[in-house]
């Protein structure tokens, strides 16, 4: 286990190196001193005391297709965690390139960690066409996938973690534009994401917010950091050269 420095009180971060039926696995944790409500594209809104990312290498894709529930069960078993008390996102992303970005104001903190695959499933949403990711309800292929976790001090209302989604978004689609990514499906678009993206969105205890739209500091700042991220994690998975 290596552990990763977040810069948030009460919050510790690791990537664990572990391995399922003899393949290798890393899966990157965060562990809050208190249980906290995070929203998930995945999972809707929890109380949590773990968020995290799990990467699975190809060799285990069909399987985790096929058996997701079962995967996700057997991952928090041997990972000695709680399945109720857990928040995860899944990528073909190696979590040994997340990149963690912080900034802040006055007594707020945002620290957002992503990872990002980008080579065979971005798109140009709404215009290129929906492809067979989808393989049952809910589940989808693990393939090049950009995974967001934001996570703050701040109080967040649920509106305001919800609204976040829609700044992550924004922030995500802006680092694309900067890189000009193009569609997997289409190279003569920009591609906006790939079809895969997740995120989720841990509140504090801190100062209240209710609102983090554009005109906010608090949005500013969080899409900064998400901008910078994705940006630094598509260049980190790059470097780490796998083919998601």
């Amino acid at each position: 286990m290596k552990g990763i420095e977040i810069g948030l009180e009460g919050v510790k971060g690791a990537i664990v190196h572990h391995t399922f039926e003899g393949h290798p696995l890393k899966t990157f944790l965060v562990h809050f001193d208190t249980k906290r409500r995070v929203l998930s594209t995945r999972e809707g809104f929890k109380e949590v005391r773990l968020v995290g990312n799990n990467y699975a290498p190809p060799e285990l894709w069909d399987y985790i297709h096929e058996h997701f529930d079962d995967y996700r069960l057997r991952l928090c078993r041997d990972l000695d965690i709680t399945p109720e008390d857990t928040s995860l996102l899944f990528t073909g992303a190696d979590v040994d390139g997340t990149s963690i970005v912080c900034d802040g104001y006055r007594d707020v903190k945002f620290c957002a960690c992503v990872t990002a695959g980008v080579r065979t499933n971005a798109q140009r949403i709404g215009v290129d066409k929906a492809s067979s990711v989808e393989i049952s309800e809910g589940k989808f292929e693990n393939i090049g996938t950009v995974n967001i976790i934001l996570l703050t001090n701040a109080r967040l209302s649920d509106g305001a973690m919800a609204r976040s989604l829609i700044t992550i978004t924004e922030a995500k689609t802006i680092a694309f534009q900067d890189l000009d990514i193009r569609s997997s499906y289409n190279p003569a678009l920009q591609a906006t994401g790939t079809g895969t993206d997740n995120a989720i969105v841990a509140s504090g205890f801190g100062p209240g917010i209710t609102f983090v739209g554009d005109h906010t500091k608090a949005g500013e700042i969080m899409a900064r950091i998400v901008t910078h991220a994705v940006k630094e994690a598509i260049h980190k998975q790059i470097n780490i050269g796998h083919n998601e």
